[in-house]
């Protein structure tokens, strides 16, 4: 049963909306990603925060307020809300699911309420123990919008965000919804900052993925939202892959393993062979073993090489949003203004790494191959060997 990602309404450090996000991404933008103090005691970090104005939480929904995940999903949503409401008109509340990967949720928000309660001996009155429930971004868009349907959230790290997807397209060819609305959402925090700092995966400048000089990651926060159906769109699910090579709790197999038997595993899920992929979005996070991993991985399963690039030196690494958001990349290179179809470029320094298999990076001014159906795939890994890939092209 085919599945359509027929809408999607995006926000990161790119900009606010499709439009804005995709001239920013195929210039290879990449000032987005500022140096900030206070999220780690006595480091500045490039961070790629949302610095554009967030909608605010309707009255009706006063509890959600002060939850910015919950700020960046409205950003999103509101972008497609026609088509949602369209749909909800079309189907009916109950027959429209919500899948929302997240591994932050409202931690930040909760930070704070704990160091008030160990300051002033008492909760903040604004502190509510719910805005840090994994599920609460997916409860918090089905009450937004009157829903029925099933809801839950998706937390496996790093993949939350594409398995959200892999997890609407079962619901509906299981025919327990018509519509599902699906995607990830992640916001900057304290608490994975200073995680990311103890295990020594920051870099003070911006990444370098898959550089000779590669340090660490940039910490970014986005939310990706999609509408998917049975009904025809021009961007089809074609496919996903997934798979634990349960290796380590951080660090990842070293050979790729899991990783290839994802993309494998995709692409057999969609019916094509690695040579009729055009694009790959490297899940690229410019630290040491991820992107060593991760080269062994796409070397092994495309011998005769593809396009590629990693998008997080522009965007930093959004943790649960980022496979959705990267995801979104997909469908923006698909669903191009121009005729060409641009594809993402891979920013970085240039400096290869010689223990590294060369691969096949894209530039500003790359793009999608004339005529035919085109195929595009995106990697995300995550701790605990968790590996999601998914496979978007033209309508079939």
């Amino acid at each position: 049963m085919k599945t359509y990602l027929n809408e999607l309404g995006v926000i990161c450090a790119l900009g606010a909306g499709k439009a804005a996000v995709a001239e920013a991404l195929f210039a290879g933008d990449h000032g987005g990603i500022r140096p900030e103090a206070g999220w780690v005691p006595g480091r500045d970090l490039p961070l790629a925060a949302v610095r554009m104005d967030l909608p605010s939480i309707p009255e009706a929904l006063a509890g959600h307020r002060d939850n910015r995940n919950n700020r960046l999903l409205l950003a999103a949503a509101q972008e497609i809300e026609a088509p949602i409401r369209a749909a909800i008109a079309r189907y009916g509340s109950e027959r429209i699911g919500v899948i929302i990967g997240t591994s932050t949720t409202g931690i930040d928000e909760a930070g704070q309420g704990i160091a008030g309660f160990r300051r002033d001996g008492a909760w903040p009155a604004d502190y509510r123990y719910a805005h840090q429930e994994l599920g609460g971004p997916a409860e918090f868009l089905a009450e937004w919008l009157d829903l029925a349907g099933p809801c839950y959230g998706i937390s496996t790290a790093c993949t939350s965000g594409a398995r959200a997807l892999l997890s609407a397209r079962r619901l509906l060819r299981m025919g327990v919804c018509d519509a599902v609305l699906c995607g990830g959402a992640d916001t900057l925090a304290g608490l994975p900052t200073n995680g990311f700092h103890a295990l020594e995966a920051l870099d003070d400048a911006r990444c370098r993925p898959f550089s000779r000089n590669r340090r660490g990651i940039n910490i970014g926060e986005a939310a990706a939202l999609f509408l998917i159906t049975r009904e025809p769109g021009p961007v089809e699910l074609l496919g996903g892959g997934a798979s634990s090579d349960a290796y380590h709790m951080s660090s990842p197999d070293p050979q790729g393993l899991g990783a290839q038997q994802a993309m494998r595993d995709a692409l057999q899920d969609a019916g094509l062979d690695a040579a009729h992929i055009d694009y790959l979005n490297l899940h690229g996070t410019a630290t040491e073993h991820n992107d060593s991993m991760e080269s062994q991985a796409v070397a092994a399963v495309f011998a005769q090489g593809v396009p590629c690039s990693s998008t997080k030196s522009m965007t930093g690494h959004t943790l649960g949003a980022a496979g959705a958001l990267e995801a979104a990349f997909c469908w923006l290179s698909l669903r191009d203004s121009r005729a060409e179809r641009r594809l993402p470029p891979h920013v970085w320094d240039g400096e290869a790494d010689p223990a590294l298999p060369a691969l096949v990076f894209t530039q500003v001014g790359s793009h999608l191959p004339a005529g035919g159906s085109r195929r595009l795939m995106s990697n995300s890994f995550a701790f605990g060997g968790n590996n999601t890939c998914l496979v978007l092209g033209d309508a079939t």
